[in-house]
């Protein structure tokens, strides 16, 4: 009997809880228990800033807190794929690549698509502005425009009063 290779659903998170409701949804919408059966396998990529992005500059004691740094992001990394992991786990999904690539988000992404052949790119949306989306990007309009993939933007529900 021949087996059809799953198409890969892609992930991207960050330490936010908008990235994190994507997460959750995705699993809820095609990873449920009651339907085991998803034509998708799971990875999740998180980017690790380099140290470079949060060090811009250079002088006299720079290289001395370089090695701190590097470790600080490397705890929040951990902590980030920890949270997924135990998100997965409490929604019975237990077949997950869990990923962590270093840079901007923005290429770890597109370049992860790449590596691992995803048919989808998932992403949450933080739900900036005009001028602080000018300001600071969008790794998900960027997404949209550069992966090789469909892209899905989760956006979390805003709370109504």
């Amino acid at each position: 009997m021949a087996t059809t290779k799953k198409s890969v659903m892609l992930v991207g998170i960050d330490n936010s809880e908008r990235s994190f409701y994507a997460l959750e949804w995705i699993l809820d919408h095609f990873f449920t228990p009651l339907a085991p059966n998803s034509p998708f396998s799971l990875v999740i990529v998180h980017a690790k800033p380099s140290v470079s992005s949060y060090i811009g500059f250079s002088g006299p004691g720079v290289a001395d807190v370089l090695p701190s740094v590097e470790a600080d992001l490397g705890k929040i990394a951990a902590k980030v794929i920890e949270k997924a992991k135990e998100i997965c786990i409490s929604k019975s999904v237990n077949d997950v690549n869990l990923v962590v690539g270093d840079g901007d988000p923005r290429n770890v992404l597109c370049e992860a698509v790449e590596k691992h052949h995803a048919s989808t790119l998932v992403v949450g949306s933080h739900g900036y502005g005009a001028i602080k989306r000018a300001v600071l990007g969008s790794v998900s309009d960027y997404c949209a425009h550069h992966a090789h993939c469909s892209v899905m933007i989760v956006k979390k529900p805003k709370n109504k009063h």
